[in-house]
């Protein structure tokens, strides 16, 4: 029951936080403040991250909405990692657990988007379920790693 527990909180803070306009998220005054040095501008001028119709970078956004659009994606990654890890946990020692996990993470991913189109000034994104997908594949693959490691 405690690892339905600890899903069931992944999901609650992902509904809110996909509830949410991206002006109540944004972080920019924070970092403005945080990194008003701009370290790493040099080496973080380098990526041209290519997102929906246009290229992400420094020279399109500038550094801080580049730092803050670096962060937004790495909580999808680390966000729906820990959401496939509930899943994985709470499916126990079943069958398929692994499997389950990333396609149940990959449907609350999809359903996550759609849902979040109807938030103003939010867009339903694939390029979104796809961070959120290599997050669940990352983190249970991890998992089964180390417990594939620990049984030899």
């Amino acid at each position: 029951m405690k690892k339905w527990f600890i899903l069931l909180t992944f999901l609650v803070v992902l509904i809110l936080s996909s509830s949410m306009t991206y002006e109540q998220q944004s972080i920019i005054p924070e970092l403005e403040e945080i990194l008003a040095n701009k370290p790493f501008e040099q080496q973080l001028s380098r990526l041209h991250i290519p997102y929906w119709d246009t290229v992400v970078s420094i020279e399109e956004r500038g550094y801080f909405k580049f730092v803050e659009f670096l962060i937004r994606k790495f909580t999808h990654f680390v966000g729906f990692g820990c959401i496939a890890l509930g899943l994985y946990f709470a499916w126990g020692k079943r069958r398929y657990a692994a499997v389950v996990a990333i396609f149940g993470t990959t449907l609350i991913a999809v359903l996550d988007e759609y849902r979040q189109s109807f938030t103003p000034g939010r867009l339903m994104s694939a390029q979104d379920v796809a961070v959120d997908t290599a997050g669940a594949l990352v983190f249970v693959g991890i998992v089964m790693l180390v417990r594939k490691v620990r049984k030899a």
